[in-house]
């Protein structure tokens, strides 16, 4: 796609002033790198593990879902009502999240395939019964929506939000920032808890974020994003950082990428995504691709997504072969350096026999065998705010 016809974050010209590197990530022009005194991938990783780094997300998918205006119920019907909707398209338990609760779920094809991983938010409001807050992954958004739209016909609303900026505000010192940038009241907050506030217009934030760090993702509308921005990055321990950073984050906590360590022919077992799926959901199995899914949890998989240490220097990428006494076992989904542990790092999938940790492995850099070993996930723990 041309430079041109890529789309813009609603923050481009504030970016334009202090990116040294854009490219382009799922048709929107995103800066992958910043200049400056942080610039760079490896001090911007470093800076978001040891302060806040501020990262703009908005080419991601946020929508509201919503029982239709006059729908005459209130509180935990109405939540249920709608839950009961998208729960159709998700294994995820939504009927039985609380006000203010957020929960991680995949939309599933009716192979039990995942069609992609998203956010699903009950709001904190009472006043918000019968809405859902739903953020779904940028390159399969237009799809996302289309699919959640049609399945509930007249039911229900997906009002999309993707007009707006999405924030994400993470590392150790981001609770400390977004108390004293936008409420003290963030304070409070837990992982994967969402809450709206009045400021910088309406917000609507959530503890959560693709870092393994504590943080914020915070939803504002367009024409208040600047001022949020730079509020934000007023603080001294607030940098810019860029997409490339967000991803060697994302690969040393262990989280899948779309595309990458997920996709239409992997099941949330194979990934090892199994908590994602509820009690009741799983006494149900009502879900598409249920019977696969079931089947899975019960005898184990066929392969296994695994975490993967090479052991010299050089990195597995995505697409390396992975092989044990020369024939192929599985093969690398994202791979990189780690700026924590100072060394590579991949994520993968393998036959479920050559999944347990320990296990030595060959990765086929360019026609080359090096030696590599199964371990668990995640590389660098993560550090989230539990309640």
């Amino acid at each position: 796609m041309g430079e041109a016809s890529l789309k813009k974050l609603p923050l481009d010209a504030l970016w334009r002033a202090s990116a040294k590197k854009f490219g382009d990530f799922a048709g929107y022009d995103m800066p992958l790198e910043f200049g400056g005194q942080v610039g760079g991938l490896i001090p911007e990783h470093n800076w978001t593990r040891t302060n806040a780094g501020l990262f703009d997300v908005s080419h991601m998918g946020p929508c509201f879902f919503a029982l239709p205006k006059g729908h005459g119920l209130e509180g935990d019907e109405a939540h249920k009502a709608v839950s009961a909707i998208i729960e159709e398209l998700v294994p995820g338990d939504i009927q039985g999240l609380k006000p203010g609760q957020v929960r991680y779920t995949t939309l599933l094809n009716a192979d039990g395939g995942c069609l992609d991983d998203l956010m699903i938010a009950r709001p904190a409001e009472p006043g918000a019964a019968g809405d859902l807050y739903i953020v779904v992954n940028a390159g399969t958004k237009e799809q996302d929506f289309a699919l959640i739209a049609q399945n509930a016909g007249a039911r229900a609303n997906l009002v999309r939000a993707d007009d707006r900026c999405l924030l994400a505000l993470q590392g150790p010192a981001a609770e400390a920032v977004a108390r004293a940038v936008i409420a003290d009241e963030l304070g409070a907050m837990t992982f994967m808890q969402v809450k709206r506030f009045d400021a910088f217009g309406r917000l609507t934030i959530t503890r959560s974020g693709y870092t393994g760090e504590d943080g914020y993702e915070i939803l504002v509308r367009a024409e208040q994003a600047t001022a949020l921005a730079e509020a934000l990055l007023a603080h001294g321990d607030v940098k810019p950082i860029g997409l490339g950073a967000r991803d060697s984050l994302r690969l040393e906590a262990g989280l899948c990428l779309y595309g990458h360590e997920l996709d239409e022919t992997i099941s949330p077992i194979e990934a090892d995504l199994a908590w994602i799926i509820q009690k009741r959901r799983r006494g149900l199995g009502d879900f598409p691709g249920g019977a696969r899914i079931l089947k899975e949890l019960a005898e184990g998989p066929v392969r296994k997504r695994v975490g993967i240490r090479p052991l010299d220097r050089a990195p597995a990428r995505d697409g390396v072969e992975i092989q044990v006494d020369g024939r192929k076992i599985g093969v690398v989904t994202s791979g990189g350096f780690s700026p924590i542990l100072n060394a590579p790092v991949s994520m993968g999938y393998v036959e479920t026999a050559f999944a347990t940790p320990g296990t030595k492995v060959d990765l086929i850099v360019r026609g080359t065998p090096r030696a590599g070993e199964i371990v668990p996930l995640p590389f660098v723990p993560h550090r989230y705010k539990k309640g």
